[in-house]
């Protein structure tokens, strides 16, 4: 097996010989802030939103994500046994509320390959945020398995999904996704989420010059005024696997500057802090929105850093913890939590480790290499999820 078909191509730093286990005074009057929400990182962002991977297998094989050359019959993914459990993910959640966390998004790979899904969700939805509220509870899927699982992921207490859909054209879309999936499926997986009230749906679509920029258009006019928020994603230098190249990025801007020409947009405020998505309402012979017809959003991952109020925790499927969508390293919860740890050290663990967060990847990007600077490679978007 070559280096690139291995799947720990990242670094991962066990931090837990640098937490305390024993916490002093002073820190457990700290601790007291934090079980109150108001952790935050050095840069005085708070931690609110919590991104779940729960398996590290998908049935797609987008070359932006997981391309089959290195996803291959003989890659080597996670034995079982090395995934958090249902229950030890909805342990590390509560602490993660606790800590102010309002929103829960569970990803993958594609989640829904994830046996018995809706047990977890079920957990997941009875925790409440410190302010006694019911989470934001999510999830994001290729929307593959979502005709047959809506239903029972709405009973279950799920309260949306996104979905990922790269263009209309059947053609595009099973070239796109290469293992010959119809997109008519996928669209089959939206109609029943919106019968089965997992609304509002959002739905990702990530744009690569010279592959799908000309589906930009005909997915706006199928989704407008459908209740449905679509977003387009610049394509992402994440990971070292997908051959990202910067003359493959459609710049958002241009996004906004040809939906604008047919159908014209007005930009919106941002509908809470830390939103990835600059909003844009379609706009009425007035010039103002029409909440009718809705909005679209524009992720600029790569043209316009939003570190500056990123909220965001990812959590890896066996129990990593990541301060950034472009980080090269992880920290172990999985090993505190197998070696018996209390709650209270796996969130003064968690509160060390976010109150040193000082990341801000996309505001010092310089070099356009899946190289980070100091020769570790970043984390695979298939591992840690979007």
């Amino acid at each position: 097996m070559t280096e690139r078909h291995m799947r720990r191509v990242v670094p991962l730093l066990d931090q837990r010989s640098s937490l305390p286990r024993t916490p002093d005074a002073a820190f457990l009057s700290n601790a007291k802030i934090i079980a109150n929400g108001l952790l935050s990182d050095t840069r005085g962002r708070p931690l609110r939103d919590l991104r779940i991977s729960v398996t590290d297998r998908c049935n797609f094989r987008c070359n932006y994500c997981m391309p089959k050359e290195v996803f291959d019959k003989d890659y080597s993914y996670l034995p079982h046994n090395a995934l958090l459990t249902f229950e030890e993910v909805t342990r590390v959640a509560k602490v993660f509320v606790a800590h102010g966390v309002q929103k829960i998004r569970l990803t993958g790979g594609e989640p829904l390959l994830r046996k018995n899904i809706e047990r977890l969700i079920e957990q997941l939805a009875t925790l409440r945020t410190v302010e006694g509220l019911p989470l934001d509870l999510t999830l994001t899927t290729n929307g593959s398995l979502l005709a047959r699982k809506a239903t029972l992921l709405k009973t279950a207490g799920l309260q949306r999904v996104t979905v990922s859909l790269d263009g209309l054209d059947d053609a595009v879309f099973r070239s796109m996704n290469d293992v010959d999936f119809p997109v008519a499926d996928v669209l089959a997986g939206i109609e029943a989420a919106q019968d089965a009230g997992l609304g509002p749906i959002k739905i990702n679509m990530v744009v690569k010059r010279g592959t799908n920029e000309h589906e930009i258009l005909p997915m706006a006019r199928r989704f407008r005024g459908s209740g449905i928020v679509l977003r387009f994603i610049e394509y992402m230098d994440v990971g070292a696997t997908n051959g990202w190249r910067m003359n493959e990025v459609l710049p958002s801007s241009e996004v906004v500057k040809l939906v604008h020409t047919e159908l014209p947009l007005v930009q919106l405020e941002p509908s809470a802090p830390g939103e990835t998505a600059e909003r844009w309402g379609y706009a009425n012979v007035s010039g103002k929105h029409d909440v009718a017809a809705g909005e679209i959003g524009v992720i600029s991952s790569v043209t316009q850093a939003f570190c500056g109020d990123c909220n965001r925790a990812r959590l890896s499927t066996e129990g990593k913890l990541y301060l950034c969508l472009f980080a090269s390293r992880g920290y172990d919860l999985r090993s505190l939590i197998r070696a018996q740890a209390s709650d209270a050290d796996l969130a003064s663990a968690i509160g060390h480790i976010w109150q040193n967060r000082g990341d801000q990847y996309s505001e010092l990007r310089s070099a356009m290499a899946a190289d980070n600077g100091n020769g570790q490679r970043r984390v695979e978007m298939s591992y840690i999820g979007g």
